[in-house]
C-alpha cells in the first residue's frame, strides 16, 4: 500500500468552488472553465476537484491547496479552456518550466500569467510533488475524465517525502471578505480588458515613435530642399557675375 501523510490542518487551506473527496487520494482535478464535473470526479476517487478561471490568483489558490496535501501527485486538467486566460496551458507551463524572477510563468500564453503570492520555492515544491499533468483540456466527457482518474490511482506512488507546504495568500477579501488567506479573483472579463489596455498602450507608444520619425523625416526633407534651393541660387548668382 502506498505511503500516505496527513495534509495540513484544515485542508484545503484556501477557499474556493471546489468539491473535496478523500484527502489521501493521489489525484487532483482542475475543471478549468467548466462547472458540474466536480462531483463525478470525486466519486471516481479524486481528492479535490473544481474550476479555475484565472492564470494568476486562481492558479495560486490551486497550488496552495495541492502542496499543502503531500498525497496529491497527479493533476488532471479538463473542462473548457478559459478564453483570454488560457489557464490550462498556463498550468502546464508552470509545471514544465516554473516561474522567472518576476513571478511570470515561463512559456505561459495567458493574459496576465504572474504569481505574486507564490514564490519559487513553493512552485518548485509543486513541480516536485506533481509527477504527471494529464492534459484533457477542452474535454467534458465524464467517462474519459473518470478513466484518467482511475489510471492515476492505479499508479499511486504514495505521498511525497516532504511535509505539507503552507502558503499564506495575501490580497483582497473576495467571496469571504476579511478572512485570512482568501484572495479576490480577477474575472475573465477584467483580465482581458487589462490585457487589451496594455496592448493599446504599447501601440500608442509605437505610434508616438513613428510620428516622431515621420516628423523628423518631413522636417529634414523640407530643410534639404531649402538648402538645395539656397545653394542653387548662390551658384546661379556666381555664374551671373
Amino acid at each position: 500500500m502506498a505511503n500516505k501523510k496527513e495534509p495540513a490542518p484544515g485542508w484545503p487551506i484556501v477557499s474556493g468552488e471546489y468539491v473535496v473527496g478523500n484527502p489521501e487520494s493521489c489525484v487532483g482535478v482542475v475543471t478549468l472553465g467548466s462547472h458540474g464535473l466536480e462531483q463525478a470526479c470525486i466519486e471516481a476517487g479524486a481528492a479535490i476537484a473544481g474550476p479555475c478561471h484565472t492564470e494568476n490568483l486562481g492558479i495560486e489558490k490551486v497550488v496552495a491547496n495541492y502542496i499543502s496535501n503531500p498525497n496529491i501527485r497527479f493533476m488532471i486538467l479538463c473542462g473548457s479552456e478559459v478564453q483570454g486566460h488560457i489557464t490550462g496551458q498556463c498550468f502546464k507551463a508552470l509545471w514544465e518550466n516554473g516561474i522567472d524572477d518576476s513571478g511570470q510563468i515561463i512559456g505561459a500564453k495567458g493574459a496576465i500569467p504572474f504569481l505574486e503570492n507564490v514564490d519559487k520555492d513553493a512552485v518548485e515544491r509543486f513541480r516536485r510533488q506533481i509527477v504527471e499533468v494529464i492534459d484533457l483540456i477542452d474535454c467534458e466527457d465524464i467517462g474519459k475524465i473518470t478513466q484518467a482518474i482511475k489510471e492515476c490511482l492505479s499508479k499511486d506512488p504514495g505521498a511525497i517525502d516532504e511535509d505539507p507546504y503552507i502558503i499564506q495568500l495575501e490580497g483582497g477579501g473576495g467571496e469571504e471578505e476579511g478572512k485570512e488567506g482568501v484572495v479576490k479573483p480577477i474575472t475573465p472579463e477584467i483580465a482581458i480588458v487589462e490585457s487589451r489596455i496594455r496592448l493599446i498602450g504599447a501601440e500608442m507608444g509605437y505610434n508616438g515613435l513613428l510620428a516622431k520619425w515621420q516628423s523628423g523625416y518631413y522636417n529634414g526633407k523640407i530643410q534639404g530642399i531649402a538648402a538645395g534651393l539656397f545653394i542653387m541660387l548662390v551658384f546661379l548668382g556666381i555664374l551671373m557675375l
